[in-house]
Protein backbone atom coordinates (compact mmCIF):
# COMPACT_ATOMS: atom_id res chain seq x y z
CA UNK A 1 0.00 0.00 0.00
CA UNK A 2 1.28 3.23 -0.77
CA UNK A 3 1.56 5.97 1.92
CA UNK A 4 1.89 9.71 1.54
CA UNK A 5 4.50 11.03 3.86
CA UNK A 6 5.31 15.13 4.09
CA UNK A 7 9.05 14.36 4.13
CA UNK A 8 10.88 10.97 3.02
CA UNK A 9 14.98 11.14 3.72
CA UNK A 10 17.04 8.54 1.53
CA UNK A 11 20.12 7.50 3.21
CA UNK A 12 20.54 6.58 6.99
CA UNK A 13 24.41 8.42 7.41
CA UNK A 14 25.04 11.65 9.99
CA UNK A 15 23.45 13.57 7.29
CA UNK A 16 19.99 11.66 6.65
CA UNK A 17 19.89 10.94 10.38
CA UNK A 18 20.20 15.10 11.37
CA UNK A 19 17.65 15.74 8.83
CA UNK A 20 15.55 13.24 10.33
CA UNK A 21 16.02 15.24 14.00
CA UNK A 22 15.70 18.22 13.00
CA UNK A 23 12.51 17.51 10.46
CA UNK A 24 10.67 15.26 13.58
CA UNK A 25 11.16 17.95 16.05
CA UNK A 26 9.42 20.13 13.28
CA UNK A 27 6.44 17.80 13.65
CA UNK A 28 7.04 16.62 9.30
CA UNK A 29 6.44 13.30 10.20
CA UNK A 30 9.76 12.11 8.38
CA UNK A 31 10.59 8.58 6.85
CA UNK A 32 13.97 7.44 6.55
CA UNK A 33 14.53 4.89 4.37
CA UNK A 34 17.30 4.22 5.64
CA UNK A 35 19.23 1.52 3.14
CA UNK A 36 20.24 -2.66 3.06
CA UNK A 37 22.42 -4.37 4.62
CA UNK A 38 23.26 -6.48 2.32
CA UNK A 39 23.95 -3.42 -0.01
CA UNK A 40 27.50 -2.05 -1.06
CA UNK A 41 26.55 1.65 -1.53
CA UNK A 42 23.63 3.29 1.00
CA UNK A 43 23.80 0.54 3.70
CA UNK A 44 22.05 1.84 7.23
CA UNK A 45 24.49 4.22 8.93
CA UNK A 46 26.61 4.91 6.26
CA UNK A 47 30.14 4.80 6.07
CA UNK A 48 30.66 5.15 9.75
CA UNK A 49 29.14 1.68 10.32
CA UNK A 50 32.63 0.72 8.94
CA UNK A 51 34.66 2.71 11.39
CA UNK A 52 36.23 1.56 14.80
CA UNK A 53 36.91 4.66 17.23
CA UNK A 54 35.97 8.16 16.10
CA UNK A 55 37.83 11.16 17.84
CA UNK A 56 36.76 14.10 15.88
CA UNK A 57 33.74 14.43 16.56
CA UNK A 58 32.83 17.14 18.96
CA UNK A 59 31.58 16.35 22.09
CA UNK A 60 33.02 12.76 22.57
CA UNK A 61 36.02 13.14 24.44
CA UNK A 62 37.71 9.60 24.67
CA UNK A 63 36.48 8.94 21.14
CA UNK A 64 33.54 6.65 20.83
CA UNK A 65 33.12 3.73 17.86
CA UNK A 66 31.22 4.26 14.80
CA UNK A 67 28.17 1.96 14.97
CA UNK A 68 27.49 3.36 18.34
CA UNK A 69 27.48 6.86 17.47
CA UNK A 70 25.27 5.70 14.38
CA UNK A 71 23.09 4.18 16.90
CA UNK A 72 22.67 6.97 19.28
CA UNK A 73 21.63 9.30 15.87
CA UNK A 74 18.72 7.08 15.12
CA UNK A 75 17.72 6.39 18.35
CA UNK A 76 17.53 10.71 18.93
CA UNK A 77 15.28 10.25 15.63
CA UNK A 78 12.99 7.49 16.29
CA UNK A 79 12.61 9.39 19.53
CA UNK A 80 11.11 12.64 17.84
CA UNK A 81 8.86 10.54 15.86
CA UNK A 82 10.54 9.53 12.59
CA UNK A 83 10.13 6.64 11.25
CA UNK A 84 12.55 4.15 9.63
CA UNK A 85 11.90 2.19 6.99
CA UNK A 86 14.58 -0.57 6.46
CA UNK A 87 15.40 -1.02 2.67
CA UNK A 88 16.95 0.79 0.04
CA UNK A 89 15.19 2.95 -2.61
CA UNK A 90 15.56 1.03 -6.06
CA UNK A 91 13.29 3.96 -8.21
CA UNK A 92 12.28 7.48 -7.86
CA UNK A 93 10.31 9.41 -9.91
CA UNK A 94 10.46 13.51 -9.81
CA UNK A 95 8.80 13.88 -12.97
CA UNK A 96 6.10 16.03 -10.41
CA UNK A 97 4.69 16.43 -7.50
CA UNK A 98 4.08 14.59 -5.14
CA UNK A 99 7.52 12.76 -5.84
CA UNK A 100 7.37 8.84 -5.91
CA UNK A 101 9.96 6.32 -4.48
CA UNK A 102 9.80 2.59 -4.56
CA UNK A 103 11.27 0.49 -2.19
CA UNK A 104 13.68 -2.93 -2.73
CA UNK A 105 11.27 -5.09 -0.18
CA UNK A 106 7.80 -4.23 -2.52
CA UNK A 107 6.29 -7.39 -3.37
CA UNK A 108 4.32 -4.93 -5.90
CA UNK A 109 5.83 -2.66 -7.51
CA UNK A 110 3.06 -1.42 -9.63
CA UNK A 111 2.94 1.54 -7.15
CA UNK A 112 5.36 3.13 -5.16
CA UNK A 113 5.84 2.70 -1.99
CA UNK A 114 5.81 6.73 -0.99
CA UNK A 115 4.77 9.30 -2.59
CA UNK A 116 6.27 12.44 -1.07
CA UNK A 117 5.88 16.15 -0.88
CA UNK A 118 9.22 16.24 -0.41
CA UNK A 119 12.41 14.56 -0.25
CA UNK A 120 15.83 14.69 1.25
CA UNK A 121 18.75 12.72 -0.80
CA UNK A 122 21.51 11.47 1.59
CA UNK A 123 22.75 7.99 0.21
CA UNK A 124 26.52 9.82 0.93
CA UNK A 125 29.33 8.27 -1.45
CA UNK A 126 31.24 4.85 -1.29
CA UNK A 127 34.94 4.74 -0.99
CA UNK A 128 36.46 3.04 -4.00
CA UNK A 129 38.57 0.02 -2.94
CA UNK A 130 41.31 -2.39 -4.34
CA UNK A 131 38.94 -6.10 -4.20
CA UNK A 132 41.72 -7.70 -1.91
CA UNK A 133 40.71 -10.66 0.40
CA UNK A 134 39.85 -8.71 3.94
CA UNK A 135 40.10 -5.56 2.99
CA UNK A 136 36.77 -5.17 4.23
CA UNK A 137 37.24 -6.42 7.44
CA UNK A 138 40.67 -4.58 8.34
CA UNK A 139 39.05 -1.33 7.53
CA UNK A 140 39.46 0.36 10.85
CA UNK A 141 42.35 -2.47 11.46
CA UNK A 142 45.15 -0.95 9.64
CA UNK A 143 43.33 -0.51 6.32
CA UNK A 144 41.32 3.31 6.02
CA UNK A 145 40.33 5.85 3.42
CA UNK A 146 40.18 8.77 4.99
CA UNK A 147 43.61 10.54 6.47
CA UNK A 148 42.02 13.48 8.18
CA UNK A 149 39.86 11.00 10.39
CA UNK A 150 42.85 8.19 10.74
CA UNK A 151 46.27 9.54 10.65
CA UNK A 152 46.41 10.54 14.06
CA UNK A 153 46.37 6.68 14.92
CA UNK A 154 49.94 6.14 13.18
CA UNK A 155 52.01 8.69 15.11
CA UNK A 156 55.31 7.60 14.27
CA UNK A 157 54.90 4.57 12.02
CA UNK A 158 55.74 3.57 8.28
CA UNK A 159 52.57 3.84 6.39
CA UNK A 160 51.07 3.32 2.44
CA UNK A 161 49.22 5.45 0.65
CA UNK A 162 47.42 4.05 -2.95
CA UNK A 163 46.88 6.42 -5.38
CA UNK A 164 48.15 8.81 -8.01
CA UNK A 165 45.69 11.37 -8.45
CA UNK A 166 45.64 14.98 -6.91
CA UNK A 167 43.79 13.20 -3.06
CA UNK A 168 46.00 10.68 -2.83
CA UNK A 169 49.01 13.25 -2.82
CA UNK A 170 47.10 15.10 -0.47
CA UNK A 171 46.41 12.31 2.06
CA UNK A 172 49.88 11.30 1.55
CA UNK A 173 51.30 15.26 2.30
CA UNK A 174 48.91 15.35 5.30
CA UNK A 175 50.45 11.60 6.83
CA UNK A 176 53.56 13.30 7.14
CA UNK A 177 52.43 15.01 10.04
CA UNK A 178 52.24 12.19 11.89
CA UNK A 179 54.05 9.12 10.05
CA UNK A 180 57.45 8.42 9.85
CA UNK A 181 57.81 7.40 6.73
CA UNK A 182 54.84 7.43 3.73
CA UNK A 183 55.26 5.39 0.91
CA UNK A 184 52.99 6.56 -2.40
CA UNK A 185 52.32 3.19 -3.61
CA UNK A 186 51.48 4.48 -7.64
CA UNK A 187 51.05 1.55 -10.58
CA UNK A 188 52.06 3.93 -13.17
CA UNK A 189 55.65 5.30 -13.92
CA UNK A 190 54.19 8.81 -13.76
CA UNK A 191 51.75 10.44 -11.34
CA UNK A 192 47.92 11.56 -12.72
CA UNK A 193 47.91 14.33 -10.06
CA UNK A 194 48.20 18.07 -11.05
CA UNK A 195 51.80 19.46 -11.58
CA UNK A 196 51.69 21.27 -8.59
CA UNK A 197 50.21 18.87 -6.26
CA UNK A 198 52.90 16.04 -7.68
CA UNK A 199 55.65 18.33 -7.20
CA UNK A 200 55.12 18.75 -3.46
CA UNK A 201 55.01 14.99 -2.97
CA UNK A 202 58.15 13.84 -4.94
CA UNK A 203 60.18 16.90 -2.67
CA UNK A 204 58.70 15.76 0.45
CA UNK A 205 61.09 14.39 2.23
CA UNK A 206 59.06 11.65 4.42
CA UNK A 207 57.42 10.49 1.31
CA UNK A 208 58.78 7.52 -1.28
CA UNK A 209 57.31 6.83 -3.76
CA UNK A 210 56.87 3.15 -5.31
CA UNK A 211 56.36 3.22 -8.63
CA UNK A 212 54.80 0.80 -10.98
CA UNK A 213 53.35 -1.36 -8.54
CA UNK A 214 49.90 -2.12 -6.88
CA UNK A 215 49.07 -4.23 -3.58
CA UNK A 216 48.57 -7.56 -4.24
CA UNK A 217 47.77 -8.58 -0.74
CA UNK A 218 47.55 -7.53 3.27
CA UNK A 219 49.46 -9.47 5.44
CA UNK A 220 48.07 -9.83 9.29
CA UNK A 221 45.39 -11.47 11.73
CA UNK A 222 43.57 -8.62 13.91
CA UNK A 223 45.37 -6.10 12.38
CA UNK A 224 47.86 -5.24 9.05
CA UNK A 225 51.33 -5.99 9.76
CA UNK A 226 52.54 -5.49 5.77
CA UNK A 227 51.58 -5.58 2.44
CA UNK A 228 52.61 -7.24 -0.51
CA UNK A 229 53.68 -5.40 -3.84
CA UNK A 230 53.52 -6.19 -7.64
CA UNK A 231 55.58 -5.14 -9.64
CA UNK A 232 52.97 -3.83 -12.85
CA UNK A 233 56.37 -4.30 -14.90
CA UNK A 234 57.90 -7.55 -14.71
CA UNK A 235 55.24 -9.23 -11.94
CA UNK A 236 58.06 -9.62 -9.47
CA UNK A 237 56.86 -9.04 -5.61
CA UNK A 238 57.78 -7.96 -2.35
CA UNK A 239 56.23 -7.21 0.91
CA UNK A 240 56.49 -3.88 2.89
CA UNK A 241 56.54 -3.49 6.45
CA UNK A 242 53.66 -0.55 7.35
CA UNK A 243 51.41 -0.99 9.91
CA UNK A 244 48.77 1.20 7.81
CA UNK A 245 47.24 1.47 4.10
CA UNK A 246 45.32 4.26 2.97
CA UNK A 247 43.35 3.94 -0.12
CA UNK A 248 42.95 7.05 -2.15
CA UNK A 249 41.85 5.94 -5.66
CA UNK A 250 38.61 8.15 -5.23
CA UNK A 251 35.30 8.28 -4.52
CA UNK A 252 32.09 7.19 -5.96
CA UNK A 253 28.23 8.79 -5.33
CA UNK A 254 25.22 6.89 -4.37
CA UNK A 255 23.31 8.76 -6.96
CA UNK A 256 22.63 6.17 -9.53
CA UNK A 257 18.86 5.90 -9.20
CA UNK A 258 18.12 9.56 -9.62
CA UNK A 259 20.63 9.74 -13.38
CA UNK A 260 18.53 11.96 -15.89
CA UNK A 261 16.25 13.17 -13.24
CA UNK A 262 18.45 15.91 -10.92
CA UNK A 263 21.48 18.05 -11.88
CA UNK A 264 24.47 16.23 -11.44
CA UNK A 265 28.35 16.99 -12.50
CA UNK A 266 30.27 15.45 -14.45
CA UNK A 267 31.71 12.54 -11.46
CA UNK A 268 27.72 12.16 -10.31
CA UNK A 269 27.65 14.16 -7.26
CA UNK A 270 24.25 16.11 -7.02
CA UNK A 271 24.13 20.13 -7.59
CA UNK A 272 22.99 21.98 -4.71
CA UNK A 273 22.33 26.25 -4.56
CA UNK A 274 20.98 28.01 -1.74
CA UNK A 275 21.90 25.60 0.62
CA UNK A 276 20.75 22.30 -0.01
CA UNK A 277 18.50 23.30 -2.97
CA UNK A 278 19.12 20.80 -6.31
CA UNK A 279 17.36 21.36 -9.88
CA UNK A 280 13.89 19.63 -8.60
CA UNK A 281 11.78 22.33 -6.82
CA UNK A 282 11.27 20.06 -3.57
CA UNK A 283 13.97 17.81 -3.65
CA UNK A 284 17.07 18.59 -1.63
CA UNK A 285 20.49 17.29 -0.69
CA UNK A 286 23.10 16.88 1.93
CA UNK A 287 25.73 15.05 2.69
CA UNK A 288 28.42 13.68 0.76
CA UNK A 289 26.11 12.77 -2.17
CA UNK A 290 27.05 16.52 -2.95
CA UNK A 291 30.14 17.06 -0.98
CA UNK A 292 33.30 16.19 -2.64
CA UNK A 293 35.60 18.44 -0.45
CA UNK A 294 35.23 17.87 2.95
CA UNK A 295 33.44 14.49 3.42
CA UNK A 296 33.25 14.11 7.64
CA UNK A 297 30.58 13.12 9.39
CA UNK A 298 30.31 16.54 11.18
CA UNK A 299 30.37 18.43 7.68
CA UNK A 300 27.49 15.54 6.79
CA UNK A 301 25.70 16.48 9.90
CA UNK A 302 25.60 19.90 9.74
CA UNK A 303 24.43 19.88 6.02
CA UNK A 304 21.40 17.58 7.12
CA UNK A 305 20.39 20.21 9.65
CA UNK A 306 20.52 22.60 6.70
CA UNK A 307 18.07 20.31 4.65
CA UNK A 308 15.65 19.85 7.18
CA UNK A 309 15.33 23.68 7.78
CA UNK A 310 15.39 24.45 3.56
CA UNK A 311 12.66 21.51 3.63
CA UNK A 312 10.69 23.24 6.20
CA UNK A 313 10.81 26.53 5.11
CA UNK A 314 9.99 25.26 1.52
CA UNK A 315 7.04 23.53 2.85
CA UNK A 316 5.39 26.72 4.51
CA UNK A 317 5.83 27.90 1.31
CA UNK A 318 3.81 25.52 -0.56
CA UNK A 319 0.74 25.61 1.89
Amino acid sequence: MTERVKVAIVGSGPAGLTAAIYTARANLEPVVIEGEISSTSDQPGGQLMLTTEIENFPGFINGIEGPELMGNFKAQAERFGAKIHSAKVSRADFSQRPFKLWTSDQTDETEPAYIADSVIISTGARSLMLGLDREIELIGHGVSTCATCDGFFFRGREIAVVGGGDSAMEEAIFLTKFASRVYLIVRRGELRASKIMAERAIKNEKITIVWNSVVSKLNGESALTSIELTNTLDSTTRQLDVSGLFVAIGHVPNTDIFQSQIEMDENGYIITSNGTYTSVDGVFACGDVQDHTYRQAITAAGSGCMAAIDVERWLENQH
